[in-house]
């Protein structure tokens, strides 16, 4: 390896491990909420975060050293596994669902989210794919009708769970890959007006879609229900002023914020951390996005490319959404954020992820 890849490589493999670590110290805090319940769950949740950040990290090693190029041998493969693996959710006796939702394969007292190993399946797959395909991705007939039914196939099986976030972050990624491909600019733009006319129909059937959308443009209506999550982030975020209250001294993750270890962790360490913290966390993450573009466009061939681009797109998506949501610039979703939140198979998804990107650096042209 060149000397200046492995300096590369190995800025990235701390970067990583530095945000994973500061990820946990913001759940750590934000956990203690769970003491206004009785603190039953306090410890449990924290240590299985904690072992499943040792798993991650040791994955994200593993994986990094593992050649980028095998996961193109298996790409089909994965891709199918996957989506048979979230088709099961719908299973009775192997799904488990909460809230109305079936996202989760339970194995006794734990749980899976198989959509997460799917986004990862379809990247792998739709790079291997775009990378063979080559200049036919600029044809209708080979490259966009094609593209069309792999979105829609993924799409069909997350939206009846429904999941439409992880949609949402899945259809991104799969865009920009399919951009960086070298589609035209009128099959872009088709899509978005596929993707708006979807937007239009998922609203007219999913009554919850709707509210959610409703709540976003009339946040000062029912601020006891529907828009009582929202209120209660502004109110954390604003409260924290410009440097916050302190690490662990947050008020709002007790009793107040729904899901202060899930989606609502921003707004706990927005309170904790001030203006100042909460700008710091954004612009990791759009630390992370620059440095994994430059090891895109460095990659030695189109899949690792391909590859790069859509893992990053796909993590750092859902990562901004987050953030968004919670700031009142985009409808509620529901999805975690990166390396920050509760959620074992979001966390270990992403460090295989990274552990790819990692192996991608390590390969990538001086």
């Amino acid at each position: 390896m060149p000397f200046v890849t492995r300096i590369q490589s190995r800025r990235f493999f701390f970067f990583i491990v530095v945000i994973a670590l500061v990820g946990f110290l913001i759940f750590s805090s934000a956990s203690l909420g769970l003491l206004s319940g009785g603190g039953a769950n306090y410890n449990r949740v924290v240590w299985n975060q904690f072992l499943t950040l040792l798993v991650g990290l040791a994955v994200f090693l593993v994986f990094g050293r593992l050649p980028y190029q095998y996961w193109k041998k298996i790409s089909l493969w994965l891709f199918i596994l996957s989506l048979l693996l979230t088709v099961l959710v719908f299973v009775p006796g192997v799904g488990f669902s909460a809230g109305g939702a079936h996202r989760w394969i339970s194995f006794g007292s734990r749980t899976f989210q198989p959509s997460e190993f799917l986004k990862l399946g379809f990247v792998i797959y739709l790079a291997a794919w775009l990378a063979k395909i080559r200049e036919r991705v600029t044809t209708w007939r080979s490259g966009f009708l094609p593209f069309s039914l792999f979105v829609g196939l993924a799409g069909l099986v997350l939206i009846a769970q429904p999941d439409i976030g992880t949609f949402l972050v899945l259809f991104t990624a799969a865009t920009a890959m399919f951009f960086a491909a070298g589609t035209r600019w009128r099959q872009i733009l088709t899509l978005g007006l596929i993707a708006c006319l979807g937007f239009l129909l998922i609203l007219a059937v999913r009554p919850y879609a709707r509210e959610r959308v409703l709540t976003f443009f009339h946040p000062n209506e029912k601020t006891d229900s529907s828009a009582w999550q929202i209120n209660q982030s502004l109110i954390a975020i604003g409260s924290g002023g410009l440097t916050g209250r302190g690490f662990g001294q947050s008020l709002q993750k007790f009793n107040y914020l729904p899901e202060p270890i899930g989606d609502s962790i921003f707004a706990v360490a927005g309170e904790e951390f001030g203006l100042l913290g909460g700008m710091a966390l954004i612009l990791v993450f759009t630390l992370f996005v620059i440095w994994g573009l430059r090891i895109a466009s460095r990659a030695p061939d189109r899949f690792g490319r391909l590859l790069v681009v859509g893992l990053i797109i796909l993590m750092s998506t859902g990562a901004f959404i987050n953030v968004a949501s919670m700031l009142g610039l985009f409808p509620l979703t529901g999805i975690p954020l990166l390396f920050v939140s509760h959620g074992g198979s979001a966390l270990l998804l992403s460090m295989i992820g990274c552990g790819i990107i990692l192996n991608v650096a390590r390969s990538a042209r001086t």
